[in-house]
């Protein structure tokens, strides 16, 4: 690269040289049809960066969207992963709905994790359309524009008398049609629309925008063509199963492969370091068994006898962390958000409420365990996966094997379920480090075991939640103090409890109007590797808010959706940077102006959701209905949950209604679809999961012992409403599981009276005989004050 040194205004001299790797995509890009982009300024016809890039006055890094080819044939870029959310029918659908492309013309293909070209592909947070949505419009309709324009010159009518209709345009005046295909020529040489004249649809225009469209992936699925990672094999491709150090750090002192390579089938055994902990995305290290086929390499790593050197987390021990959270949260901890004076309004309280919470590490448990496929050629890494992040998995590799991360390629398949674990390319960077050992192509298979036992877990968590009460049952006095390690102990050391940002997701960013409030982080060190889950934080935020919120409904002799609305308060618009919030937060990535938290939406959610589950009608014994209302990536989501309680402690769901502020949803199936996996998966969390360590070893193996919710429990009614909006669009994906949790749990309180504060439920209610539900008691684990 050059050292030209650019003008002190920052740009840079106009003799500056672009970059030959931008210029090769330009070029590549732009040879035919027509293609647009987006950049950091807005939409552009590609061609168009080239020329900017030339003069260096916009510094300008072109992400490709759309590509009108000269046939006719649309290419739609989806530069987000495919996991069963619906991305990649999703954001196609807008920019074609926008551009009045056929959508019988349009094809998708999926973006590598060249960033250069494509953009951040990192799908996590519910972010892709929150994020995007105005992009892909503009880009649809910018490209709607320029063919409007070229047909309008062809025929020296005025642009305002054309309209593109479904892949044509046409001049209603004459009764004149052109197709796309006529007009991609012209169009290139024409300069791009000025900007009043991209004209984004209104909703009357929109054909498939916010209306049901069928998966594009929905048959290749269902036929078994679809392709996964396990799916994709290369000539010459070994297999790799890897015993992995079974507490975290831990580390080989030695070992005896002789039987292993006795196996039929083992080929070599080879060593992978491993990093210092904490090593963020990089693999945990151990001793990989080659072979030519997976069952051949996972009957030598049975075979392997290794010493260990287990490290640090030898002792973590579940029962000793949870009395150590426990104590935890029973001391001051760091402020997150304050406002007025918690202590004096406690003391001046006419009732004083108290309960803790507690909730254990959790493990994706995705059905499709991670797999990963892999070659080294002349010094450039080429890998498949199943990944939610390739850019991640394109610098982990090259910092993993100390080479360029120009020379890594990472091609994303489909995603047999991820809930965040996807998002962290160790498993990729296995396949990679092992290619380039073996010379060559390797794929690395994760059993069932290897992804509970060596997983990113889900934050074992404990909650103490304080409240006073006044004379009407008001509550004028909130404390809250959380404790559970942090994400950023897998990527930093020394990190001793949640940040004010996570306690953001949940906790501090509540939208109750309760006068004197303090919300506070405890500390609590990491033992094991902690990463992102779906929903994050907010699901034990949410589970103790939710439970706590019944609770005191309870205490006050309040209905809990009155009690709900009344403790959210009036109509308002909060920037919570200015209510409380000791630090800044980022707000899911959005501005407080955009954003800001509306109580009122939070409010309609909550009587949406109540009227429609019947919300007070009489329920047969043993049955009872909670709810909760969680707002979380920008979405407000409220859940009426019934659930029956079986004799022997049982808990089944029948039912659950769901109510649903996102904004705009741009595909209403895709969106009902995600609150009934989100119900599922919060079933899940509450009723049966839990990953315990002893020794430092998960205990957990398999779905034997991990419990998750099988078919025979799923629900059979979920009754998912939708608030129509035209606003900016909200998260879809990881909403719904927060309002799950505390639903569930008040539900059980309603059907048994029994107040579940410590998860999974299943143990709760050993004991249970079915007894009344007008007797309320408490078990005997965390606890309750009610003064």
């Amino acid at each position: 690269m050059s050292d030209i040194k650019g003008p002190s205004d920052g740009s840079a001299p106009r003799n500056a040289p672009v970059d030959p790797e931008r210029r090769r995509f330009v070029q590549l890009l732009g040879m035919g049809g027509i293609v647009i982009a987006a950049g950091p300024a807005g939409i552009r016809r590609l061609d168009d960066a080239e020329r900017l890039a030339a003069t260096w006055a916009e510094p300008w890094s072109p992400v490709a969207y759309v590509t009108l080819h000269d046939d006719g044939m649309v290419t739609l870029i989806c530069h987000r992963s495919e996991m069963g959310q619906g991305i990649r029918t999703t954001m196609p659908m807008i920019i074609a709905d926008e551009m009045e492309a056929d959508w019988a013309k349009c094809r998708v293909e999926q973006a590598d994790g060249n960033e250069k070209k494509y953009g951040s592909q990192n799908t996590d947070g519910s972010s892709s359309i929150s994020n995007f949505l105005p992009k892909y419009r503009e880009a649809g309709a910018t490209m709607r524009a320029l063919l409007e324009d070229a047909a309008a010159a062809q025929w020296g009518v005025n642009a305002s008398t054309v309209r593109a209709r479904q892949h044509m345009v046409v001049h209603e005046a004459s009764g004149r049609t052109v197709t796309f295909a006529s007009l991609v020529a012209s169009a290139r040489t024409l300069p791009m629309p000025a900007k009043d004249r991209v004209r984004v649809k209104s909703a009357a225009e929109r054909r498939w925008q916010g209306k049901k469209m069928p998966s594009i992936d929905l048959v290749p699925m269902t036929t078994g063509t679809a392709k996964y990672g396990a799916d994709i094999t290369l000539p010459g491709m070994k297999y790799a199963a890897i015993a992995r150090p079974p507490v975290w750090g831990g580390k080989v002192v030695s070992v005896d492969d002789s039987a292993a390579l006795k196996v039929p089938g083992v080929e070599r055994v080879v060593r992978i370091p491993e990093p210092p902990i904490p090593a963020g995305f990089q693999p945990l290290g151990g001793v990989a068994v080659i072979a030519k086929n997976t069952w051949a390499a996972m009957k030598g790593r049975d075979a392997l006898v290794i010493t260990w050197d287990h490290g640090p987390n030898a002792t973590y021990d579940s029962k000793a962390y949870k009395l150590s959270l426990q104590k935890s949260v029973r001391s001051a901890g760091k402020p997150g958000r304050t406002l007025g004076n918690v202590d004096n309004a406690l003391a001046s309280a006419s009732r004083k409420v108290s309960g803790e919470y507690y909730m254990p590490h959790l493990s994706h448990a995705q059905m499709e365990p991670v797999v990963a496929i892999a070659q080294v050629t002349n010094g450039a890494v080429e890998a498949w996966a199943p990944t939610q992040s390739p850019q991640d998995a394109r610098a982990t590799i090259a910092a993993f094997l100390k080479v360029d991360v120009e020379k890594v390629t990472v091609h994303v398949t489909l995603l047999g379920g991820a809930f965040g674990r996807k998002s962290k390319p160790d498993f990729i960077c296995e396949a990679a480090w092992l290619a380039r050992e073996v010379k060559a192509p390797v794929r690395v298979q994760w059993t069932r075991e290897d992804d509970l036992r060596n997983s990113y877990y889900h934050a074992v968590a404990a909650h103490r939640l304080e409240a006073g009460l006044d004379a009407k049952g008001k509550v004028i006095a909130w404390r809250h103090r959380s404790a559970y390690p942090s994400i950023s102990a897998t990527f930093a050391p020394k990190v001793a409890g949640p940040s004010i940002d996570e306690l953001a997701n949940g906790a501090s960013d509540i939208a109750f109007a309760i006068p004197n409030m303090s919300v506070e982080a405890c500390p609590a060190v990491a033992h094991a590797r902690i990463g992102w889950y779906r929903s994050v934080n907010a699901i034990h935020h949410g589970f103790a808010i939710g439970s706590f919120v019944d609770e005191l409904a309870h205490a006050a002799g309040k209905d809990t959706v009155q009690f709900l609305v009344d403790l959210i308060g009036v109509d308002r618009q909060v920037d919570l940077n200015k209510d409380g919030l000791i630090a800044p937060t980022n707000n899911y990535g959005a501005s407080w102006a955009d954003h800001p938290m509306d109580s009122a939406r939070a409010k309609g959610v909550v009587k949406l959701a109540a009227e429609k589950s019947g919300w007070g009608t009489p329920l047969p014994k043993g049955r009872g209905r909670g709810i909760a209302m969680n707002m979380s990536f920008l979405s407000y989501v409220a859940m009426v949950v019934e659930v029956e309680v079986l004799p022997d402690g049982t808990v089944m769901v029948p039912r659950a209604t769901v109510a649903v502020d996102a904004g705009f949803v741009a595909n209403p199936d895709r969106a009902r679809a995600q609150m009934e996996g989100a119900l599922v998966m919060a079933m899940s969390n509450v009723l049966y999961s839990e990953i315990s360590f002893a020794q430092g070893r998960v205990v957990q193996s398999n779905y034997r012992d991990y419990g998750v919710t099988r078919l025979k429990a799923a629900p059979h009614v979920v009754d998912v409403h939708l608030v129509e909006s035209e606003g900016l669009p909200g998260g879809i994906g990881e909403p719904g599981v927060p309002p799950a949790c505390a639903a569930i749990v008040n539900a059980i309180f309603a059907a048994t009276g029994r107040r579940v504060r410590e998860l999974p439920v299943a143990k709760q209610l050993a004991g249970w005989t079915g007894g009344a539900a007008d007797a309320p008691r408490d078990h005997d684990g965390f606890s309750s004050d009610d003064s």
